[in-house]
């Protein structure tokens, strides 16, 4: 790459930004001179830290709930007026619960449906508010963070697997309908180093690594570098997914 800055100009919102994957991305867009939109939810303390350690440029923060869709609107107002475009979506905010995938006293009705507005209407609800501004870009990409659990149906509950499932194929629809302006990519990376699944430590990790062809914990960073290749160099792919892994479906 020749330009040390590939993304000078460009405007990019993470959702789930202040933490984990989405803390990655954030910090890999931003180095590559993106401005940058923090979407949090609940920490705007965690977003504001990070936003304190990225390079100068254009960055903001802004708190995102998933279950409303007027907070995409809302979110899509400040940026037509601050940036008037979006080059970058990472859809990377979601939600879930370590359950027996036999235990179906346990995943409720409720419960089910919460996983499946986080995961899948959010980040729905992000492009369909935020699509004006991608078009605006000329040459838009939205990056929705799946899981492998959508295709393999092993992952932390029932509800997240058919949620992840959904979303991949949302991404597929999606991608279909809104080129060329817009590309859309899933990253789908297998268990990763995040307190994302509550009860699941590093040891637990490690372990499920030693299965795995390439025998590594996959790092955030792992998933970000992901990202940031969906953005920069894979210009010819849309609606398709890119496995993080280390090889764990195989």
């Amino acid at each position: 790459m020749n330009d040390a800055k590939p993304l000078r100009d460009r405007v990019a919102v993470i959702t789930g930004g202040s933490n984990g994957i989405g803390a990655a991305a954030v910090r890999e867009i931003a180095m590559l001179g993106a401005n940058v939109v923090i979407g949090y939810h609940s920490s705007e303390e965690r977003a504001r830290k990070l936003l304190e350690t990225l390079p100068p440029a254009d960055h903001a923060v802004a708190r995102l709930e998933l279950k409303d869709e007027t907070s995409f609107a809302a979110l899509a107002d400040e940026l037509g007026i601050r940036y008037g475009k979006l080059d970058i979506l990472v859809n990377s905010a979601g939600f879930t619960r370590a359950i027996p995938h036999g235990d179906l006293d346990t995943l409720t009705d409720q419960l089910f449906e919460d996983i499946l507005i986080a995961n899948v209407c959010g980040p729905y609800s992000a492009v369909r508010a935020l699509r004006p501004l991608l078009r605006a870009s000329g040459d838009a990409v939205v990056i929705n963070v799946s899981s492998i659990s959508g295709f393999t149906a092993s992952g932390s509950n029932v509800a997240y697997c058919a949620s992840k499932a959904a979303l991949d194929n949302m991404t597929a629809s999606l991608a279909r309908v809104l080129g060329p302006e817009i590309r859309l990519l899933a990253v789908s990376p297998g268990a990763v180093a995040t307190d994302f699944v509550p009860g699941r430590d590093r040891s637990a990790l490690e372990a499920g690594a030693k299965a795995t062809p390439l025998k590594r914990v996959i790092e955030p960073d792992d998933v970000a570098a992901a990202i940031v290749a969906c953005i920069t160099h894979l210009k010819a792919s849309t609606g398709t997914r890119i496995v993080v892994d280390g090889g764990r479906h195989l």
